[in-house]
């Protein structure tokens, strides 16, 4: 059974801050009192606070680091303690996607203890990082050993931005279970946009198809 706190981690360009924002939304949506914490303060370029206005818009408290997550110092505001301490909350954490930003987790040991939480980690096979099982695998022991915390679900978010297509969903679903056979570590989710859905909905396996729409990529990014 899925818990109440997703803790969301993944490689630089995983799409890891995409499929928090849309996971949220998801719980947003479906009618649930959710907060959304942006900890990714190593390196970020992609910002989940970037979407304040839409998250707010349906009723996602966002909680990010100090100066409202647009300066990147690595100060955490005492705010994130509202997902741990308050059950009433479905919260999601957007942390930092490499075991430097994993080690932000570590301030937040006595919280994690109670054990209401899951961490997933965001898979892209078009990345060289984690393209591969192995290296896929190795990052994420990298992760666990940094955060104290133990990996309990992937996400496969292949994508290449606008230049997606059905392969690279499907060379995604490929990698993730050899991981998960790998590692023992079960698929959680399929993270697949809108226009994909009915091409690859009966080729995922396990995981639970989770419809994106894409709200990260910058406007360059589309051609604009």
């Amino acid at each position: 059974m899925e818990k109440r706190i997703q803790i969301i981690t993944g490689h630089y360009g995983s799409g890891k801050t995409e499929f928090a924002v849309n996971l949220a939304l998801k719980y947003a949506k479906a009618g649930l009192k959710t907060a959304l914490a942006d900890l990714d303060i190593v390196n970020p370029y992609f910002r989940s606070t970037e979407r304040r206005a839409l998250l707010e818009e349906h009723g996602v408290r966002v909680i990010s680091t100090s100066f409202s997550g647009y300066v990147d110092l690595p100060a955490i505001t005492p705010e994130v303690l509202a997902i741990f301490d308050d059950p009433s909350y479905k919260g999601v954490i957007d942390m930092g996607g490499d075991p430097e930003g994993a080690h932000v987790l570590g301030r937040f040991e006595r919280q994690l203890a109670r054990g209401d939480y899951d961490v997933l980690c965001v898979l892209n096979a078009n990345r060289p990082e984690t393209k591969t099982p192995e290296k896929a695998a190795l990052y994420l022991k990298a992760i666990e050993v940094a955060s104290g915390l133990k990996v309990t679900g992937l996400v496969n978010n292949t994508h290449l931005c606008r230049d997606t297509g059905v392969e690279d969903i499907l060379k995604g679903v490929a990698l993730t279970r050899a991981v998960s056979e790998e590692t023992g570590v079960p698929v959680a989710y399929h993270a697949v946009e809108r226009k994909f859905v009915d091409q690859v909905r009966y080729q995922l396996g396990e995981g639970e198809l989770l419809p994106i729409d894409i709200y990260m990529c910058k406007p360059w990014e589309f051609g604009l």
